[in-house]
């Protein structure tokens, strides 16, 4: 059962990177990059619960952290790169 579950985590991982690579924008990328974070923290709940090692539960969710955070600084970042791009009016 957990390598039908990792297959299909892959596989919606796989699709996230071809959307990233695709994007037209950069916050379809950006979206793209964080949806493969929260896949890998799936893969790890699911490792570590397959494997009964509870430590990976807390590992997936310190990463959870980190794609988030990440997320929102890169975010932030492009906001204010492209506002100052912008001619004032």
């Amino acid at each position: 059962m957990f390598l039908a579950a990792a297959a299909a985590i892959i596989a919606a991982m796989l699709l996230a990177l071809a959307r990233a690579y695709a994007g037209p924008t950069v916050y379809d990328r950006i979206l793209a990059v964080n949806h493969i974070g929260t896949q890998t923290v799936l893969l790890i709940a699911a490792m570590g619960f397959i494997t009964g090692r509870p430590d990976f539960l807390d590992i997936s969710l310190l990463y959870a952290l980190i794609n988030f955070i990440a997320t929102i600084a890169v975010l932030r970042y492009v906001k204010r790169d492209r506002a100052k791009a912008e001619p004032d009016s």
